[in-house]
C-alpha cells in the first residue's frame, strides 16, 4: 500500500512540472508589484492589472500563492493569487522593500504613512 502512494506522488510531480511557469521574476515579501490577470466577462476576456505590496508568500511547488495588499478609498483590500495560474499573464516588480519579517500582517493595523516600507536598492 505504501509503495503505491509513494509512486503516485512522483506521477503528480511529473504532471505538475508541465504547468510551472519558469519565466516568473523572483518575488519576495515587501515587494510592490503590478500583476496582470485575465478576467472573463460574459463571452469577452480582458486583462485587469492591480498593484499592491506582497504581505505573504506560501511556497508549495505548483500551488505557490502570494497575498497582495492595497488600500482603495481608505479600505484595505487583500487578494490571494495563485502564481502559476494560466490566468496570470504578467507580474512586474515596481519596487523592492527591506523587511525583517516573513509575513507583513502588521500592515493591516496601520494606515497612511505608517504603511511605508524602507526601499531596497540593488
Amino acid at each position: 500500500m505504501y509503495m503505491k502512494i509513494k509512486h503516485s506522488n512522483t506521477i503528480v510531480e511529473s504532471v505538475e512540472k508541465k504547468f510551472i511557469k519558469n519565466e516568473m521574476p523572483f518575488l519576495e515579501v515587501g515587494d510592490s508589484i503590478q500583476i496582470s490577470v485575465l478576467i472573463k466577462e460574459g463571452s469577452k476576456e480582458r486583462i485587469q492589472t492591480s498593484e499592491g505590496v506582497i504581505i505573504s508568500i506560501n511556497n508549495n511547488n505548483l500551488n505557490t500563492t502570494i497575498t497582495i495588499r492595497k488600500v482603495l478609498q481608505n479600505i484595505g483590500v487583500e487578494r490571494v493569487y495563485l502564481i502559476h495560474s494560466p490566468r496570470i499573464t504578467n507580474i512586474k516588480i515596481v519596487k523592492k522593500a527591506k523587511v525583517r519579517k516573513a509575513k507583513l500582517y502588521y500592515l493591516r493595523s496601520r494606515s497612511g504613512k505608517a504603511t511605508r516600507l524602507k526601499q531596497k536598492f540593488n
